[in-house]
């Protein structure tokens, strides 16, 4: 089995575009690892969220679904996650994120809103994302790397050890085993 990384993907024009390209030439699972802002704490950033469903605010996935307020991961890939997930190194934290192409919509009645709305946090590709991959009926996977608590903080945006490479290579290589070994006895860490 092969695997590429592919980085700088910003925005959902942009990872719809690449995401496209990629099932065009053979990808079969495409996971997202996006940075992204914390809407409601679960711990001091970084920490990982696997994004299990996103509110669309952008206009991307409007192309792809008809509308209604979010776009959502295949349930059947979030209990494989969920299920083959070893939390020692990376926990992982399960939840709505919302998604937007323009940080100056960010504003505090929008957040207000996520807030009541249980969102967890702010980003810009999933819900286009998960919007392809329901049109499509291909595997997508989105996760946020919660960095930052929306620039509110001195030293905001840390992403942690080698600029949060680390984690995303844990995160690429947990999803990726997982998949490989979805047909496997559930219980089986891997």
């Amino acid at each position: 089995m092969s695997y590429g990384i592919i980085g700088q993907v910003v925005g959902a024009p942009f990872a719809v575009l690449v995401a496209e390209e990629l099932f065009a030439s053979g990808c079969r699972l495409l996971i997202s690892i996006t940075s992204a802002g914390q809407i409601l704490p679960l711990g001091q950033p970084p920490y990982v969220i696997l994004i299990d469903k996103a509110l669309r605010d952008e206009g991307t996935s409007y192309h792809y679904m008809p509308p209604t307020p979010f776009s959502h991961l295949d349930p059947t890939l979030r209990e494989m996650v969920s299920t083959h997930w070893d939390h020692g190194q990376v926990p992982l934290h399960v939840g709505a994120s919302w998604t937007t192409d323009a940080p100056f919509r960010e504003t505090e009645a929008m957040i207000a809103y996520c807030r009541a709305a249980g969102i967890l946090a702010v980003e810009m590709e999933a819900a286009a994302l998960y919007a392809l991959a329901h049109a499509r009926q291909d595997q997508i996977i989105c996760f946020a790397h919660v960095t930052n608590q929306m620039g509110q903080i001195e030293g905001d945006f840390e992403k942690g050890e080698a600029s949060g490479s680390e984690t995303a290579l844990y995160v690429i290589s947990q999803t990726a085993l997982a998949w490989i070994y979805r047909g496997s006895e559930p219980t089986k860490p891997i």
